[in-house]
């Protein structure tokens, strides 16, 4: 199974980082499903939930506002000025 490696930074520290299925994220134009061997994006992030589905099924939250979401080659990276797992 193809997995996207995600980090996710807050301006101060990594919040988290590892391999995911499924991540969505809300920008500034809606939510964003993010799969495996997605087109690459670039969006503005909103406040809001990132949801992370881990492998196995797992799933983890992170509140995130003020920053960037970026995809390319399989590697998503959020850059939030605050970010934390919830």
């Amino acid at each position: 199974m193809a997995t996207i490696k995600v980090s996710v930074v807050s301006a101060d520290r990594e919040v988290w980082s590892g391999d995911a299925s499924v991540v969505v994220a809300r920008t500034t134009v809606g939510e964003v499903g993010i799969l495996p061997n997605h087109t690459p994006l670039l969006g503005t992030l909103a406040e809001g939930e990132v949801r992370i589905t881990l492998p196995g099924g797992e799933r983890l939250v992170a509140s995130a506002a003020d920053g960037f979401v970026s995809f390319e080659n399989n590697e998503l990276t959020v850059l939030a000025g605050k970010a934390q797992l919830i």
